[in-house]
């Protein structure tokens, strides 16, 4: 039996499915990664400052046009659309499946798509808030008021994004680790797990369909059920033609 006949009899016989989802699952979709060699975190910038610098909370209230300038250009692909990966995690629903998805993405492409659970771990840029009021502000909102965008009330708005030196939202680990410990599947695409809290959310899954999909090895290839190094786009096509659907 290949991979994808494995990958494709755990789909059929599994009922609670959670996809944890990273950058790589959103480069089909024109948005680049950050810690590959050509991802955000390896550009070279015409600043003093890095890019993990620029993204931290006390950067951003210390120098918000830069931060702003950098958000703007690097972070924010207001064009971008949904990608065969994220529109067959949404189209597992159609099989009866209970699907949620827990994203360390910020770009909002699984909402986007249509999946109906979605836990965003890392917020997304598509809410925004006043600092001082707590006013929301949608992404054309706040793209209308560059270079910085402030409130009626004076604040600066902040994008509902998790930046460094800033806690992830508990109510959002709660639901994610507790998605993923109810899971009979859990399907890890695009992620190198690297990143933490959440990446150590994989260690609470009971069950024993762990699956990862990625184009490059990980530090829990070994701990898997089924591993596939291939782009999700290639692993959606065979699925696809081993008549998944």
């Amino acid at each position: 039996m290949t991979d994808i006949e494995k990958l494709k009899k755990a789909i059929q016989d599994s009922n609670k499915i959670v996809v944890f989802s990273g950058a790589g699952l959103s480069t089909n979709s024109g948005i680049p990664d950050f810690r590959s060699a050509d991802g955000i975190y390896n550009e070279k910038l015409n600043s003093m400052f890095s890019s993990e610098e620029i993204i931290s909370h006390s950067f951003f209230l210390k120098y918000p046009k830069e931060f702003y300038d950098f958000y703007f250009t690097k972070m924010v692909y207001k064009d971008a659309k949904p990608n065969s990966g994220h529109i067959f995690f949404k189209e597992l629903e159609k099989l009866g499946k209970d699907v949620t998805i827990v994203t360390q993405n910020i770009d909002g492409l699984h909402s986007l798509a249509g999946s109906k659970k979605v836990i965003e771990v890392h917020g997304t840029i598509l809410k925004n808030y006043c600092m001082k009021c707590h006013k929301f502000y949608s992404l054309d909102d706040i793209l209308s008021k560059k270079p910085v965008p402030y409130c009626d009330c004076g604040g600066i708005i902040k994008p509902d994004v998790v930046l460094y030196e800033e806690s992830l939202n508990e109510k959002d680990i709660y639901s994610a680790i507790n998605s993923i410990e109810e899971a009979d599947m859990l399907i890890v695409v695009g992620t190198s797990l690297v990143v933490y809290p959440a990446a150590s959310f994989v260690r609470y899954y009971r069950g024993n369909k762990l699956v990862l999909l990625n184009k490059s090895a990980t530090p829990y290839d070994s701990s898997c059920d089924i591993v596939i190094h291939d782009d999700i786009k290639n692993i959606v096509e065979e699925l696809k033609g081993a008549k998944l659907f």
